[in-house]
């Protein structure tokens, strides 16, 4: 792992450097104003976070140091005879700030495969919950299992100096991210599969195993899998798995229990199990139909009802962005060129067809367009995953090599801990009415 830490320290030293001196001469400007709409919704909009890997913009969608999701399935090494970029490379170029060469990327899926041994106590840990738990809490289950091989621990509690703490951090995150398919794979096979395991193929990629692993061999699930843990592996700092995961490594927890944290995160109907709700939406409504591919009209009123119920209609709108999620569109390019006649893809085409119009139409909808989630499980389902409880088992996985890297980040520029300052509402009241002061710690 020397080459690879190495590349790695030379490129923190030299942004810390450059951080200091940003500080030193512009650390009291103002980026924004905050309002008092921000402190009480969800402090959107409010700039607070550094992230280095990724950065979202609300009109072009997710850039990773730079590149959009096109150019990444263009430039990125892919697999022998694949199309899709490997995840490999992405966790590579997030780390480092620059372009893999298919050597690195090599290396990198050599380090996991090496790393990826999962002690036995955490297979015993899965199955002393029931098999009707639901995947994430298994998956947290586990990882939390896992800390106990936690380098970064064990070395801070020998006493290990503040200037290591990058170190640890990255040996750590290496472990958690070469463990997590075995993880997530033992999960699923125990849950769907009547506990049939089946073993690594230490020969594979990292998103090639975890296919493997899962019981799928078909060569174009292993490239939807690439696809897809290269497209949900960030989405800048701001959003909760990434934010939690942030937050709790700040504290100097390990990368076992700050990405355990942000796992907890997903797993909310906001964030992550949003995939599962998009999936469950349309089996609804092809079962209230009666057909398997609903036309446009069909649709249209199928929407206008859940509307009128008070009800979102899942995977459409987002918090940032305001037009169709450039990871939904990579999805669909998908659909289109290894399932173009699959019903249930085109029932998702057809449903983005007709309900921004309708979004539009209410007035009120900042963002009409679809996300991330409107797609991916109809593309899971094509290949016989209908189990779409662990879609975001899968969002999780994918998710580590963006936080992780954002976590060696975080240790080798020595954040501090996070402790924004709240207010009561009291304090609000008496502040507005010009008898306090409340912005000061």
């Amino acid at each position: 792992m020397g080459e690879l830490k190495d590349r790695f320290k030379l490129k923190a030293d030299a942004l810390g450097v450059e951080i200091k001196e940003i500080l030193k001469e512009h650390g009291s400007k103002k980026i924004g104003e905050v309002t008092l709409s921000q402190i009480y919704q969800g402090m959107r909009g409010i700039t607070g976070l550094v992230s280095e890997t990724s950065l979202l913009d609300a009109n072009e969608g997710i850039r990773f140091r730079g590149y959009s999701i096109p150019e990444l399935q263009e430039k990125l090494p892919k697999a022998p005879g694949g199309n899709e970029p490997l995840p490999e490379g992405l966790f590579y170029l997030m780390l480092i700030g620059e372009l893999p060469t298919e050597a690195d990327a090599q290396y990198v899926t050599s380090l996991l495969q090496r790393r990826s041994h999962v002690p036995n106590h955490v297979f015993a840990a899965i199955e002393a919950l029931p098999v009707s738990s639901h995947p994430m809490t298994q998956f947290v289950t586990a990882i939390m299992a896992l800390q106990t091989e936690s380098s970064f621990a064990k070395r801070y509690a020998a006493g290990m100096n503040k200037k290591e703490y990058w170190d640890a951090a990255f040996d750590d995150s290496m472990d958690l991210i070469a463990r997590l398919p075995r993880v997530a794979a033992y999960i699923y096979r125990r849950k769907y599969r009547n506990g049939d395991h089946i073993q690594p193929n230490g020969l594979l990629d990292w998103a090639g195993n975890f296919a493997h692993m899962m019981g799928y061999s078909n060569e174009s699930f292993k490239e939807l899998m690439r696809l897809y843990m290269t497209i949900h592996a960030d989405h800048e700092a701001g959003n909760v798995s990434a934010h939690t995961t942030h937050l709790v490594g700040s504290a100097l927890s390990d990368p076992y229990l700050s990405f355990a944290a942000g796992m907890n995160g997903l797993a909310g109907p906001l964030h992550g199990l949003a995939n599962q709700e998009v999936i469950k939406w349309i089996f609804e409504m092809r079962e209230a139909l009666g057909v398997d591919l609903p036309s446009k009209e069909q649709i249209a009123d199928y929407v206008k009802k859940t509307l009128s119920e008070g009800k979102v209609v899942p995977g459409y709108g987002h918090a940032v962005l305001r037009k169709t999620d450039p990871r939904f569109t990579a999805q669909m390019a998908f659909g289109k060129q290894h399932m173009p006649d699959d019903e249930l893809v085109n029932t998702v085409w057809r449903v983005y067809d007709v309900v921004p119009d309708i979004l539009k139409g209410l007035g009120k909808v900042k963002n009409p367009w679809p996300n991330v989630d409107a797609h991916s499980g109809a593309l899971l389902v094509h290949y016989g995953m209908v189990e779409y409880e662990f879609y975001t088992v899968l969002f999780g996985v994918s998710r580590a090599l963006g936080v992780l890297a954002n976590l060696i980040w975080a240790r080798a520029l020595a954040f501090p801990l996070e402790r924004p300052k709240s207010v009561t509402t009291d304090n609000v009241k008496q502040w507005l009415a010009g008898k306090e002061e409340i912005w000061g710690e």
